[in-house]
């Protein structure tokens, strides 16, 4: 017979894959986006390595992040069944109608919008991380990454590419298609599939790890919640790779193809810096941050180098990436404060079985 808890958790556990098939079908154009670009890769094969690297990353190197968003916004205590399914539920919600319109979102702003909902309703959100290192991470690891690409591109890659020695002797367009190099861009989109796995997972397994230990009423020690957390990433992991081939074909052409086309040699470059950055910001200082805008800021370089500053940032899908990109974590917010307000007004916002 089943037992009535396993009943009540088991609707934030969908809410969770949910959230987890809506992340991967955005996750898949950060990763993926570089090689597809570079036509090395085809579409049927992106889900499952997807899937495959994302659970590596989120078992290796999730921890850190899963503290923070399990712990550190809203504390362990208020969430409840009910808080931890409208998080989940609200994330969900806001991803689905970016990945219908095939514009990567950034799942861990929506995550923490989400989580500000309950946490400002309740009077108990933990503002000291979220302003001192999360918001303003958002901002600089975008441009940081802008940047690294364009002067890469501007005054690395263009020069050597004119070389009268590069161009008699070694002959660029060679090297560019290089076997060799087409293998490290392959690499590299696991890598970035990787560093997906130790951010963007924790965001729904850190919420039903706080979840499980406030429920079952056990110490949220460390220990306590890192084997909560591993056994929540073997349920929500594969998820990704499910989200990646339902939502992934349409979302990566978008970054891939429609912003500027690129070869092998950018597309490597874009992988290892993006996933890099988001690789540091996860093992360091545990920050849920976007994989997507780190990925598209890299892209959008090698886009002005190639075609200028006008011609990139007048393109509509640029437009949409911008207009999507605020109004998604909006929406994500709005609904899980919207929903908080109904449960509490239902009387089921501290429901406990």
């Amino acid at each position: 017979m089943i037992s009535p808890m396993f009943n009540v958790l088991l609707f934030p556990l969908i809410c969770a894959m949910f959230m987890a098939v809506n992340m991967g079908g955005s996750g898949t154009s950060p990763a993926f986006s570089a090689a597809y670009g570079a036509n090395l890769i085809r579409k049927e094969a992106i889900p499952g390595l997807f899937g495959i690297f994302v659970f590596l990353g989120a078992i290796i190197a999730g921890k850190a992040v899963a503290v923070t968003v399990g712990k550190d916004l809203v504390p362990t205590d208020y969430m409840t069944i009910t808080v931890s399914s409208i998080v989940l539920l609200s994330v969900g919600l806001a991803l689905l109608f970016a990945n219908l319109l095939s514009i990567p979102q950034s799942t861990s702003q929506a995550t923490v919008f989400a989580l500000m909902g309950p946490g400002i309703y309740l009077d108990v959100l933990q503002t000291k991380k979220l302003f001192v290192e999360i918001i303003p991470t958002w901002f600089i690891l975008p441009v940081i990454s802008f940047f690294i690409i364009y002067i890469f591109g501007k005054y690395i890659f263009k020069p050597i590419r004119k070389m009268k020695f590069v161009n008699k002797y070694l002959k660029y367009d060679h090297i560019a298609n290089h076997p060799g190099l087409k293998f490290f861009v392959i690499l590299g989109a696991l890598y970035v599939a990787f560093s997906i796995g130790s951010n963007n997972v924790a965001n729904a397994a850190g919420i039903i790890s706080s979840m499980i230990l406030n429920e079952l009423q056990i110490d949220g020690n460390n220990s306590n919640f890192v084997l909560i957390m591993i056994l929540s990433t073997l349920i929500i992991a594969p998820c990704f790779g499910i989200g990646s081939s339902i939502f992934g074909r349409k979302v990566v052409t978008s970054a891939g193809k429609e912003i500027v086309e690129f070869g092998p040699l950018g597309g490597l470059a874009i992988s290892v810096v993006s996933a890099t950055l988001l690789l540091l910001a996860s093992v360091t200082r545990g920050i849920p941050t976007s994989l997507v805008q780190l990925n598209t800021g890299a892209i959008l370089a090698l886009a002005v180098v190639k075609i200028g500053w006008r011609k990139t940032f007048k393109k509509k899908i640029v437009e949409r990436f911008w207009l999507i990109w605020i109004i998604s974590p909006i929406v994500a917010f709005m609904l899980s404060l919207l929903l908080t307000i109904l449960a509490d007004g239902l009387g089921i916002l501290y429901y406990n079985p």
